[in-house]
């Protein structure tokens, strides 16, 4: 199998590295905005390669969008007309309910599948399971220390400095869809949770800032004809990147190996 792998940021790294021990794995097309700063990194691997052109998905097997939804929003409907198989990380891009039905369409039609690994939360599998029939309520809480959630444009457009306060303190409230556009980099969770439970509309979020911790906490919360789910996951922030929960990373590594061997245990 061959992967082409679109951004080369923390989680791309990770993603790359794990290939390395995957045997199905024969090759891995890393394509980067700033090709010059994954040059050393590629070089330390033996499976991985730097392309400056979109055209090598052609050559690939599985295409992995790691980068941004602007880059999710380009290259995920090319890499679908293709028939490629589409693993997407910036899950926030399908809060656009026309991207979205236009990258289902274009699977239907060529044949690739769309993944989108659980990321930073537990209690996806059992929220999908709820999902097919009678689910009535889903809650996120999201709760963040400042250093997850500074250069934010709603909150600089709030006035709220996430460095000031002295206590727990509710930054937002509102709908999934909201929350995806308010915290672009934050809260994928949030949009995976709504494209597995009750849509972008439905779902309620709520972003917390915690002063005095280092941990990324969501807590899961639905009701519906199957009874009740509560899952609270603390995670611990990727040492060089506070935006992104480490189980993010650990969730796409898992995700790959699940495309790799084709071995879809708890779907």
């Amino acid at each position: 199998m061959k992967a082409f792998l679109l951004g080369c940021g923390t989680i791309g790294k990770t993603l790359a590295k794990a290939a390395e021990d995957m045997d199905r794995v024969e090759e891995t097309i890393i394509f980067d905005k700033y090709p010059e700063r994954v040059m050393d990194f590629v070089s330390s691997l033996t499976k991985a390669c730097v392309t400056d052109s979109l055209d090598h998905m052609a050559e690939a097997d599985l295409v992995v969008e790691a980068a941004s939804q602007e880059a999710a929003r380009s290259a995920v409907p090319a890499a679908l007309a293709l028939g490629k198989d589409v693993m997407v990380m910036s899950v926030g891009a399908f809060v656009d309910d026309t991207f979205r039905e236009r990258c289902r369409d274009l699977s239907l039609e060529h044949g690739g599948r769309i993944m989108v690994p659980s990321g930073a939360i537990s209690g996806a599998d059992g929220l999908h399971s709820a999902a097919a029939g009678g689910l009535r309520k889903v809650e996120l809480t999201t709760i963040k220390g400042p250093r997850s959630l500074r250069n934010i444009d709603y909150l600089d457009e709030m006035g709220l400095d996430v460095d000031s306060f002295d206590d727990i303190t509710v930054l937002f409230r509102g709908s999934a869809r909201e929350a995806v556009r308010n915290f672009p980099r934050n809260v994928n969770v949030s949009a995976t949770i709504s494209l597995l439970g009750l849509g972008f509309d439905d779902t309620t979020v709520t972003i917390v800032v915690d002063p005095h911790t280092e941990e990324n906490r969501h807590i899961l919360e639905a009701e519906g004809d199957f009874g009740s789910l509560l899952a609270e996951t603390r995670n611990v922030p990727f040492p060089d990147n506070p935006a992104t929960s480490y189980l993010a990373a650990l969730s796409a590594v898992a995700a790959l190996r699940r495309a790799v061997y084709n071995e879809w245990v708890g779907i």
